[in-house]
């Protein structure tokens, strides 16, 4: 195998799919990637049964031919090889894989591409497609709210429901939960699945390019891939039954708040910083007098106290909750302004987008004694 190509194309196709190289690979050979050449493209795979990438660039090829290389230090060496393209040569006699930038010359050990376990293109009728744009937010408005502990598969991935011309994605951890749902064109149908959010959360990071694309997305009962350029990524469901979101979802609120997103941001980042150093990263909001106030004590440092303007449409309440969960939040909203909606000091509150009514989220109080 011969051929030579762009070191900034293979660079990136190489921290494509390592992301599915295994860490801890239960075989030696889930730690290299598979690469093959052939009529003037380069193929990249690795998978750690869970996860599946292929990742395809341009490439003078001159010899075709396929081997496997440790993911780790092949990544690292073309990463920092100064030259604008690299060869890359593979001696069948050796065994030996030799890297050529400029004046850099670099030998690996290479292992067989026979013993790989090949990714094969999920073959299914089941399909959709939606814009990468699209697909972001529905994957950056929920993930966040997944859980990691793994002793609880369902609850570290997302939910996606496809209803008739709807998509929607929901996530929770049992204390949040965070609901997107968006409209999806030329599709019909209705399906349900868990998909795990480490997946999604890579897919997010190759999403968004300078040119709208299309993802075509491919799913059965057990698996689901996502397809848009030169790459291609699948993974396994997670089995199990996703809770009933809609049962968390309060149907009406007593009080619904209007505050700048900026400004509040800004406040609960000042007020985490006493928060945090308590047991439950605790604050206290109290709605009144077209005031919201934040309160934060912990007997050990002191305590923070702030407060910024707020439109109330309703009773006053005092409520609290984990910092953390607001602040997540806050991080993917990027609206002037939200609303906070409330019931009462023990009941569930909506945090939602004042110009995107598709998304909500749900964050649970924290009991305080008084209350």
């Amino acid at each position: 195998m011969k051929f030579i190509c762009q070191r900034n194309d293979l660079s990136q196709a190489i921290q494509t799919v390592s992301k599915a190289v295994s860490s801890k690979p239960q075989n030696p050979i889930l730690s290299g990637i598979y690469i093959k050449a052939e009529n003037n493209m380069v193929e990249l795979q690795a998978t750690d049964y869970e996860m599946g990438i292929i990742c395809k660039i341009e490439a003078e090829v001159t010899e075709p031919g396929n081997i496997v290389l440790v993911g780790r230090h092949f990544q690292e060496v073309v990463r920092k090889l100064p030259g604008v393209t690299i060869e890359l040569e593979y001696d069948r006699e050796e065994k030996i894989t030799h890297i050529r930038s400029n004046r850099s010359h670099f030998k690996f050990i290479s292992m067989s591409a026979d013993d790989f376990p090949i990714i094969k293109k999920l073959n299914s009728n089941l399909n959709l497609q939606i814009m990468d744009n699209v697909l972001y937010d529905l994957i950056g408005r929920t993930t966040f709210a997944c859980s990691n502990e793994e002793a609880r598969p369902v609850f570290t991935g997302c939910f996606m429901e496809l209803r008739d011309s709807t998509v929607v994605m929901a996530a929770t951890d049992t204390k949040r939960l965070a609901v997107q749902s968006k409209v999806l064109e030329n599709f019909t149908g209705q399906s349900k699945m868990i998909i795990p959010s480490k997946l999604l959360n890579e897919i997010q990071k190759l999403l968004l390019s300078d040119m709208p694309r299309m993802v075509n997305i491919r799913y059965n009962s057990n698996q689901i891939s996502f397809e848009f350029d030169n790459t291609y990524i699948s993974s396994r469901l997670i089995d199990g039954q996703f809770p009933d979101y809609h049962r968390v979802v309060p149907n009406s609120f007593a009080t619904r708040i209007k505050l700048n997103t900026e400004e509040f941001k800004a406040v609960i980042d000042r007020i985490s910083l006493i928060s945090r150093t308590n047991d439950y990263n605790v604050a206290t909001l109290e709605f009144a007098n077209g005031m919201l106030r934040i309160t934060s004590d912990n007997p050990e440092i002191g305590n923070a106290d702030e407060a910024l303007p707020a439109e109330i449409d309703g009773d006053n309440i005092i409520i609290s909750f984990n910092v953390d969960y607001i602040a997540d939040a806050l991080k993917i909203i990027h609206d002037k302004e939200l609303y906070i909606s409330l019931n009462n000091s023990l009941s569930p509150a909506a945090i939602r987008m004042v110009e995107d009514e598709e998304f909500t989220y749900i964050i649970t109080p924290v009991r305080t004694p008084g209350r």
